[in-house]
């Protein structure tokens, strides 16, 4: 039995976590539609996933929980064309056996301290919009409603709204070099 009063630990994750990683990653998809994928991914494509990330300069960090992966966390570049540089969308799961711990929001917490101090100017949620967890943890740190897409995807038989939030990290850049 997990200890129920034990904070996370949010640090920077490490390829002998890809496992674990995966074990989240592939729940998500098989449970939720927090994840629009439909097939299962598999330890290669979390490897490619993860070197792609951290070798763009990109954070991806895990919550531990007494010595357990909890929850992960990461972004990536919103779109590929260069003019969208300094403009981010996050990703943060976790466990369905750490869920309602604080795990989300430690990750969030260290998840935008790292985008300010990487350079980040606005960072963007891509969110099903039903799914009203994901979307109050977005407001409790600035976030807002953008913009909302009808029917856009398709999982479990049925059709997906997505809801778009942004929040600004560095409101300081105007023009950056």
């Amino acid at each position: 039995m997990t200890d129920q009063t034990s904070d996370p630990l949010v640090r920077d994750a490490r390829e002998s976590d890809l496992p674990e990683i995966l074990a989240i990653h592939n729940n998500a998809i098989a449970e939720t539609t927090a994840i629009w994928d439909t097939e299962l991914a598999d330890l290669d494509e979390r490897k490619a996933w993860f070197a792609a990330r951290t070798g763009a300069g990109h954070p991806v960090l895990v919550a531990e929980i007494d010595g357990q992966v909890a929850g992960y966390a990461s972004y990536g570049q919103f779109r590929p064309k260069s003019g969208y540089r300094f403009a981010v969308e996050n990703s943060v799961y976790v466990s369905e056996e750490f869920q309602r711990r604080g795990v989300a929001t430690a990750l969030m917490r260290e998840l935008l301290a790292r985008a300010s101090q990487g350079g980040v100017h606005t960072m963007i949620a891509a969110i099903e919009s039903s799914n009203r967890t994901s979307i109050a943890l977005h407001e409790k740190f600035g976030f807002a409603v953008v913009g909302q897409m009808a029917e856009v995807g398709h999982k479990f038989g049925r059709w997906m709204d997505l809801t778009l939030m942004q929040r600004a990290v560095d409101e300081g850049v105007t023009s950056p070099s």
